[in-house]
């Protein structure tokens, strides 16, 4: 079958299964379990009314317990065991999980996940705040922010192609076709500089990356933020005679601090994630693993599973904190 046909029957089948369900469920719950007759006729129908909700929210709570409860267990229980010649698996315990920590190149992606941590929600939060402050103040500011938030439609495999070609590297007898080369190469230098292969700076090139496609989302959602601002706040520092500075330092940006922190923290889960952008312009070469490569590495190219799952929860556990944290603040906000 075609592809397309594929898919709009699996479309085609999924709502209608969902509206025979509702329609069958309903029916069950109002002519079997609790019909509207008899002497407890009104006990019914509230009892109805209590597990009607329910009726919606399985279908949901399914596709959360096989999509992600099971398969955070089962990799869980993958952490702890270990494959055995003959295809048996053993309880291992802790065992992957010391291994994991005596190996370098787990350190080398730990510590590297901490330096994009430091560097990219700083760096894309604190362009999206000042493209959004400056954009709003200019007469083509919904073309800049167009501009601007263009990389958030290109896929991170298709940017990190983008840039792989910025950072290109020519023979020194040949044109370079790499921007930052043939800057280089035009401002005198005497052989071109091959950026993805410097240790450390490395790092820092890949990380360029993901800001220029994050600043995007940062701005938009930023400058909705500073356009929900009361103008009289702003009115009545001009009149006390603030500065631009000081307006936005000391009256803008204590304002919108939540919504800063949200941003943070969204792009703080995303970095944690990173796995597109080191895999197709070093493929964790040159000292650029991150703990999503690492765990790929174990996986699909070394077949150790008991290694690979107890990176992916070393992962998880970077990650929950956070998401913790935003949950939290969220429901603070809506209270």
């Amino acid at each position: 079958m075609h592809p397309a046909l594929q898919g709009l029957s699996i479309i085609i089948f999924g709502v209608t299964a969902c509206v025979a369900y509702f329609a069958l469920s309903n029916q069950i719950v109002d002519k079997v379990l609790f019909p509207p007759r008899g002497p407890h006729a009104g006990r019914n129908i509230n009892r109805a009314n209590l597990v009607r909700p329910w009726l919606f929210l399985f279908p949901a709570l399914c596709a959360v317990g096989v999509y992600l409860a099971y398969p955070v267990v089962e990799t869980l229980r993958l952490s702890l065991t270990e494959r055995v010649p003959g295809g048996g698996i053993q309880w291992v315990g802790f065992d992957n999980y010391v291994q994991m920590s005596k190996e370098p190149k787990f350190w080398e992606a730990l510590r590297n996940n901490i330096l994009w941590l430091l560097v990219v929600p700083a760096g894309a939060t604190g362009f999206g705040l000042l493209a959004a402050q400056l954009t709003d103040r200019i007469r083509w500011g919904n073309i800049a922010k167009s501009l601007i938030f263009m990389p958030m439609a290109i896929s991170f495999v298709g940017a990190s192609v983008i840039w792989k070609l910025v950072y290109d590297v020519r023979p020194a007898d040949q044109d370079q076709i790499g921007i930052f080369n043939a800057i280089y190469m035009f401002m005198g230098g005497e052989a071109p500089l091959t950026w993805l292969t410097m240790p450390v700076w490395n790092n820092f090139f890949l990380m360029l990356v993901l800001i220029w496609i994050q600043t995007g989302f940062a701005m938009v959602i930023l400058s909705a933020a500073l356009r929900g601002i009361p103008e009289e706040t702003v009115e009545a520092a001009i009149v006390d005679g603030a500065s631009p500075m000081q307006i936005f330092f000391k009256i803008k940006v204590p304002q919108i601090k939540t919504t800063i922190l949200v941003v943070w923290t969204t792009i703080t889960i995303t970095v944690l994630k990173v796995f597109d952008i080191v895999f197709t312009m070093t493929n964790g070469q040159w000292e650029t693993q991150v703990l999503a490569n690492y765990m790929f590495d174990k996986l699909f190219r070394a077949n150790d599973w008991g290694v690979g799952s107890a990176a992916a929860i070393v992962i998880m556990v970077l990650v929950l904190p956070i998401l913790v944290w935003n949950v939290r603040n969220a429901r603070n906000e809506m209270r």
